[in-house]
């Protein structure tokens, strides 16, 4: 099925205006009754700013695909939103955006869109849904959905329903505990996954061991990390690898504790392929001792760049199975 449609015929399907928030970049589009997407459009977040700035660039956003699309009518407005988060009353405060600390998005949306439900969740949980009602855990009634990129997040399927935990953050894998005495992450804790996964972590632990871009000219990001490793680059390489391992322990603990079917992965570093995904799943396999571990299956994900707007009109698919907390 084609997720992305241009010619979505707002007549014949209910609309969700979906949004999808991050520290890097917005998103904002149409998603139909069937998971179709349409009149996508993104723009950067000025994540680095204070003040209103967000809140001003998402409006003028919803603005422009709302008009390109004709202004038709909506029937929800669901969002994916960098986290933590007070959920379900959807106050933000993402450690990524510096001018949103304790933002009443929820409210704020109510008020723009009036009469109109809104529902929020964080950005990796809509991944994981996403990926559960149309994209490669489709069909699996207990599931994993990962996100590896500027962060490392998470979303639970559990009994085929979405499992949100006391405020909304179930499922983020992100802060599990690896290694005790590894590096202190941004939460305040230290060893976490994230610490050591996240792209600019793995960056950073790169140029510790001396790597500098093969083209001087080169950003030093993720991409080019994972451009140098798939040249040959031992640093990069090693760097792919240690990040790749710290993932495949944390899914074998998952695995463990929440007998799953599958484990979807996406986000940024996913992109660079085997010099990631080849160590996570070595790991895996050496960290998953008994039978029904082993048999989880790790996948990448399907949807793309589509999964953020796709999870967040999830949040009114199939009779409230990603949705517990009423509008």
């Amino acid at each position: 099925m084609a997720l992305f449609n241009t010619k979505v015929d707002p007549k014949a399907n209910k609309l969700t205006l979906a949004i999808d928030i991050g520290g890097t970049k917005m998103a904002v589009g149409l998603v139909d009754a069937d998971g179709n997407a349409s009149h996508v459009d993104r723009t950067p977040s000025p994540a680095n700013q204070r003040g209103d700035a967000m809140w001003d660039a998402l409006n003028r956003l919803l603005d422009k695909v709302l008009d390109d699309a004709g202004n038709p009518e909506i029937t929800g407005v669901g969002v994916g939103c960098a986290g933590p988060m007070i959920w379900p009353e959807g106050v933000v405060s993402p450690t990524n955006i510096v001018g949103w600390r304790e933002f009443p998005l929820r409210r704020k949306l109510k008020e723009r869109f009036p009469g109109i439900p809104v529902r929020l969740h964080n950005d990796a949980i809509c991944m994981a849904i996403a990926e559960n009602w149309k994209g490669a855990a489709a069909g699996h009634q207990n599931a994993l959905g990962m996100v590896v990129s500027t962060g490392v997040g998470g979303g639970l399927i559990v009994g085929g329903r979405l499992v949100d935990g006391g405020f909304g953050n179930a499922g983020h894998i992100g802060h599990i505990v690896i290694d005790p005495e590894g590096p202190a992450c941004r939460c305040g804790g230290r060893g976490c996954l994230e610490a050591i996964s996240r792209g600019p972590a793995t960056v950073a632990w790169a140029v510790e061991e001396g790597w500098k871009p093969h083209n001087s000219s080169d950003p030093l990001d993720a991409k080019t990390l994972a451009a140098d490793a798939h040249e040959g680059d031992e640093i990069a390489i090693a760097a792919y690898r240690r990040a790749g391992w710290a993932v495949g322990v944390g899914l074998a603990s998952c695995a463990a504790l929440l007998d799953l079917d599958v484990a979807v992965i996406g986000g940024g570093l996913v992109q660079a392929g085997d010099i990631l995904m080849a160590p996570m799943k070595q790991a895996f396999d050496e960290h998953a001792g008994m039978t029904f571990v082993k048999r989880m299956k790790i996948v990448p994900a399907e949807l793309d760049q589509l999964a953020g707007v796709i999870g967040a009109a999830a949040l009114f698919a199939e009779d409230d199975r990603y949705w517990s907390a009423g509008d």
